[in-house]
């Protein structure tokens, strides 16, 4: 067979990721359909104030296109957006892509062998191998609470930001106390007139080891390259340690999960001034239930005599505020939502449907899961990148998508070579590595926190181990544990 033909579906760090590694092992003829007007994924959405990422930026980047020139260890929305844009344009990749297009179906026709990719103006492309990037962060959640329509100000989410709103002196509520809202409060906090923060957990927060890059780190990256190379395997190595500390408890990693509980102590003990707040502050789960989130002025902006933490329930919107469960209204003149995204929700929007008909959709009716995260029985050369239980506590998902991208890149190198033409992971295979996964999961730290694990319940987001045992699982493709489908 020649190049077979690609639809990749996102035009983020993942689609446009696997559309370079599918060009390095010879496929050409890749289109990526993104339904924006631009690439960037969630760094084109998310430019609410002060977003920026929380994994050092020589290690959130492709590890083909290192960046010399970045301005701060945790680079600023701006900042990456850019990078994403300069590399993947550097790369030609840009040239692959189809902006403005949402894909509503991806069918496998049976008789032809092929899939139909459906777009939302009607229009139909073929493919031999399709391939989802619309990762796990891309569809926005706003809490269905009765009232919200009736709410007389301005009210959206933080992934939807509103520049033309003017938050100047404005009573803002603020709704969410997660990996977005600890950025953008800080960024809001000093031009709003009161600020309200309704937090229904607390997460952990502990310094942000952040500092700029000057013209002379500029110039040893340059001269030096190695000398970057060794500060990103210096991070991933030390986000290696926090997430095994993170996801266990075993003798070797107490020391450092204790170094972390006590860090998270100090820093709330040492910005937060109000004993009363500080209580508030606390989480009421064990270390490692969420993503741990890092901050110098998360703790500040909230200590501030125009700044209050509601913890009660919001039970109603109205058209003046919220009400919460103690049946008090907190006036607002703007509502902000950061209520985080609809993660487990994987390819949602999107009908999939597989070798003799069969739903995706159905398959997933109780937890989406896939072998690898990569691909599921009868639903021949489909892959998903950032697909189930391949998300992070910690570190950076670039890595982990890389990974993904060169497997996909191996499956379709196969078939350029006439070895392939339409495989799919073996039934018992998928059941044995979900059952693994589920497993782990009910084992790990994580069991032990009841906002993510009921007994019984499905884990479909994270991955249960460390990011090195899953690019030794992926670094080479197991042609046993797939079969070529007719």
């Amino acid at each position: 067979m020649s190049s077979p033909r690609v639809v990749v579906i996102g035009a983020g760090f993942g689609g446009l990721g696997v559309a370079q590694a599918l060009r390095r092992v010879g496929v050409e003829d890749i289109t990526i359909l993104e339904r924006a007007d631009d690439v960037g994924g969630v760094w084109r959405d998310n430019t609410y104030p002060g977003a920026a990422c929380d994994v050092p930026t020589p290690l959130y980047s492709w590890s083909w296109a290192p960046n010399p020139e970045w301005g701060r260890r945790y680079g600023p929305q701006p900042e990456i957006l850019d990078y994403l844009r300069r590399a993947a344009d550097e790369a030609g990749l840009l040239d692959l892509v189809r902006t403005g297009v949402e894909v509503k179906a991806a069918e496998y026709d049976d008789s032809r062998r092929r899939w139909r990719v459906t777009t939302g103006d009607g229009e139909t492309l073929e493919a031999d191998l399709v391939v989802s990037a619309v990762g796990q962060l891309s569809n926005p959640v706003v809490p269905d609470i009765p009232g919200a329509d009736s709410f007389a100000g301005p009210a959206f989410h933080s992934a939807q930001w509103r520049h033309d709103v003017d938050l100047t002196g404005k009573r803002v509520a603020v709704v969410g106390t997660g990996a977005s809202a600890i950025q953008l409060v800080p960024g809001i906090v000093d031009r709003v007139g009161s600020m309200t923060v309704f937090q229904r957990s607390a997460p952990y927060v502990v310094p942000k080891p952040d500092q700029a890059y000057g013209p002379r780190h500029h110039a040893l990256f340059r001269r030096l390259p190695w000398t970057q190379l060794a500060e990103r395997r210096s991070v991933f190595w030390l986000t290696e340690r926090l997430n095994g500390a993170l996801g266990g408890d075993s003798p070797l990693t107490r020391p450092l999960l204790a170094a972390v509980r006590g860090a998270f102590r100090l820093q709330l003990r040492r910005q937060v001034r109000d004993p009363e707040l500080r209580r508030k502050l606390v989480p009421d789960y064990p270390i490692g239930c969420k993503r741990l989130l890092f901050s110098n002025d998360w703790y500040p902006a909230l200590d501030r005599d125009h700044v209050e933490v509601v913890t009660d329930r919001v039970t109603r919107i109205e058209p003046a505020g919220l009400r919460t469960a103690d049946g008090r209204l907190h006036e607002a003149d703007v509502v902000i939502w950061g209520t985080g995204f609809a993660a487990t929700d994987f390819l949602a929007g999107i009908e999939v449907r597989g070798a003799d008909g069969a739903d995706l959709h159905e398959v997933w009716a109780d937890g989406a899961r896939a072998h690898l995260g990569l691909t599921v029985p009868g639903f021949p050369n489909l892959f998903c990148v950032y697909g189930p239980n391949t998300n992070l506590g910690g570190s950076s998902i670039i890595a982990m998508m890389e990974a993904q991208a060169g497997w996909i890149a191996q499956v379709a190198r196969r078939i350029v070579d006439g070895g392939a033409r339409r495989v799919a992971v073996r039934p018992e295979v998928a059941e044995a590595y979900d059952r693994e996964m589920q497993d782990r999961l009910a084992r790990s730290a994580w069991a032990g926190c009841t906002s993510w694990y009921r007994d019984g319940a499905r884990i479909t987001t994270n991955w249960p181990g460390l990011v090195q045992e899953y690019l030794d699982r992926t670094a080479t493709v197991d042609w046993s544990e797939l079969e070529e489908v007719g």
